[in-house]
């Protein structure tokens, strides 16, 4: 679900597995070597060794946790290729809305950077499965990301929960619609007035 971790190994969503290792060894053989220098140098390089490493893990965990075959694996495929809209679509046509359903919704909306849908759909995985620690983890990161957010003065969480498209959710047909009618008043006031 967070796209930083491989960003950290420095390789795309939709690299393979094998490839996410192959990175993950060449980074790992590069700081731990680095790791050795003396003052500022070394101790950048171990903390850069440590976050190869749970990068990988993360990564790692995610894309072992369930079997990707079958409807949820066919939504985590498309999800890694970057086909939101199908991944959405195969959700959709969903009967069981179980709590890896739901968050497999939460990453659909994140992607989507709906940060609050995310994470209702992460509470609903969480109450539906409470001893699931991935979904208790992945909470956790998207708390502290909207808190960072809000924190560093960047727009809200609330801000970013809005879809980039607000089409989509009919946001500005209504919008346009509200302001049509506010000016359409406004001219019958003044055509009023006049008279």
């Amino acid at each position: 679900m967070d796209r930083e971790n491989y960003e950290i190994l420095q390789v795309s969503e939709t690299a393979t597995d094998e490839e996410i290792k192959e990175a993950y060894e060449r980074l790992k053989k590069k700081y731990n070597e680095e790791r050795w220098q003396d003052g500022e140098a070394g101790t950048e390089a171990a903390r850069k060794l440590g976050r190869v490493e749970t990068a990988y893990r993360e990564i790692m965990e995610e894309r072992a946790v369930h079997d990707e075959s079958g409807l949820f694996g066919e939504v985590k495929t498309a999800i890694r290729k970057g086909d939101i809209g199908k991944a959405q679509s195969l959700l959709d046509g969903c009967d069981e809305r179980n709590a890896e359903w739901h968050y497999l919704q939460s990453v659909v909306f994140y992607k989507k950077n709906w940060m609050n849908e995310s994470k209702k759909q992460l509470e609903i995985a969480m109450k539906l499965d409470p001893s699931n620690e991935r979904y208790r983890t992945d909470y956790e990161k998207l708390k502290a990301r909207a808190d960072y957010k809000t924190q560093s003065g960047a727009a809200p969480a609330s801000d970013t929960s809005r879809p980039v498209d607000d089409d989509q959710m009919g946001g500005n047909a209504c919008v346009n619609l509200f302001n049509t009618c506010v000016c359409l008043n406004c001219l019958c006031n003044c055509m009023y007035c006049c008279r």
